[in-house]
């Protein structure tokens, strides 16, 4: 389990030696200078940590801590292709650091050897980036010919994070690097549709580990009698308000699996109904009769046998994967990771490689810090981290010092960054939690 010191030990390999050897390999470095790879790096990881908006008079207050005087033109002058292709090594190298935090006291995830949340988000960059991340195409004056798509996987239980891994921003999720990547057996991987892939669910359950997924409206379900199903045909023809059958999925694979459906409140259907017909006149579209109707239910599937997860619990743990959602919301709210001052292309592709390394640095800190407390709140510790960024700049170099400021930080989160309970509309943690009360 991540422990401060370790946190200390990484964080001065990948933004100092680190960051000097890709400094090195990029020729971003090519002779001696006061502004080496693991100053450059620390300056902007820990100035946009700080201060995601920083003018390049905030970053040159940060290279100070670093015992580096710059100019802002100077510090401008920086931002080359090759400052950014040393900064994507340092971020690489961050990625491939693999730290869990002790379990969060949930005994329903406890279940399970991890809990896998697989997502991704996207960035949309500058069109002149088109031949670095290639995006959609779509609208130019959107802004949509380069775009950066982040891979993610966290583990809810541990914190563990595996990425983020960058695509191109027009790779669709099924080509995403996580659907090849191992579930240690007694793990869950919960994931959206655009992940769906039988073929990867199948591998899953031969490695001894377990999925859960929404499904497909326009699939067909085969019953334990073999006899083919539409979906919304099933759910009528049993004609109950809750099922949980077992189905296999595929016209060729017939992937054994669990079918749990429950129907939701009228207001919440038609909240769903909404959002669709305006998604479908955003892409100018039209919503189909099936859509329209399927809104009525809550659906998944999985291969967690019923004596491991109830169909009540089961449904409880579907909302474990907007915990994602929220870890890209924090990025980009208040990482403000998608936003930048500059408008020239390769200062703004060094400005979101920095922040992403701060992120993860930042998502270690909290694995160290308050990710056992099941009340958590990541905004309000992530906005505590980033209070101290200044102070982990000034003693990022010296160990000790470094740990001292990182037990600091730990104390404030372990009483500052707690959620208030929810009545009305329970928070997950809270729904989570109730499963173990009940009888």
């Amino acid at each position: 389990m991540a422990t401060i010191p370790h946190i200390a030990d990484e964080m001065q390999a990948v933004l100092g030696p680190v960051a000097d050897q890709a400094a090195l390999e990029t020729k971003f470095v090519q002779r001696r200078s006061k502004m080496n790879g693991s100053k450059f790096a620390k300056t902007l990881v820990l100035g946009w940590l700080k201060e995601p908006q920083s003018t390049l008079e905030q970053l040159r207050q940060t290279a100070a801590t670093q015992e580096v005087t710059i100019t802002a033109q100077g510090l401008d002058q920086r931002f080359t292709p090759a400052a950014a292709e040393c900064l994507l090594k340092v971020l690489e190298a961050a990625v491939e650091r693999v730290i869990a935090a002790e379990p969060v006291a949930i005994p329903v995830l406890q279940r399970f050897k991890a809990v896998y949340l697989d997502d991704s988000s996207t960035i949309t960059l500058p069109d002149e980036l088109r031949t670095v991340w290639q995006g959609c195409g779509g609208i130019p004056e959107q802004g949509s010919g380069a775009g950066l798509k982040l891979q993610v996987r966290l583990d809810y239980a541990r914190g563990t994070l595996w990425g983020p891994f960058l695509q191109q921003g027009r790779d669709p999720d099924h080509r995403s690097p996580l659907q090849a990547m191992p579930v240690e057996a007694g793990s869950l991987r919960i994931a959206d549709l655009g992940y769906w892939n039988l073929a990867v669910y199948d591998q899953i359950d031969k490695q001894g580990a377990f999925w859960f997924s929404r499904i497909r409206t326009r699939l067909k379900v085969y019953d334990d009698q073999g006899r083919e199903w539409e979906l919304g045909e099933l759910l009528r023809q049993r004609a109950c308000p809750e099922l949980d059958i077992s189905v296999t999925l595929g016209l060729e694979s017939r992937l054994p699996a669990r079918l749990v459906a429950r129907q939701v409140p009228p207001d919440i259907a038609e909240e769903r109904r909404r959002r669709l017909r305006k998604e479908a006149k955003d892409r100018g579209r039209t919503v189909s009769a099936r859509q329209l109707a399927m809104a009525d239910w809550s659906i998944f599937v999985t291969n967690v046998p019923a004596a491991m997860l109830s169909l009540e619990e089961a449904l409880v743990l579907a909302h474990t994967r907007w915990q994602i959602e929220l870890l890209f919301k924090l990025w980009k709210s208040q990482g403000h990771v998608d936003e930048w001052r500059s408008q020239k292309p390769w200062r703004i592709l060094c400005e979101v490689y920095a922040k992403l390394i701060g992120l993860v640095i930042q998502h270690w800190i909290l694995l160290v810090s308050c990710w056992q407390y099941p009340d958590r709140s990541l905004f309000k510790a992530a906005r505590a981290v980033r209070d101290f960024a200044t102070s982990l700049a000034c003693v990022v170099n010296s160990h000790q010092e470094l740990c001292r400021v990182l037990e600091i930080i730990k104390s404030c989160l372990s009483v500052g960054c707690r959620i208030n309970k929810r009545k009305t509309e329970p928070h997950t943690y809270q729904l989570l939690l109730a499963l173990s009360d009940e009888p």
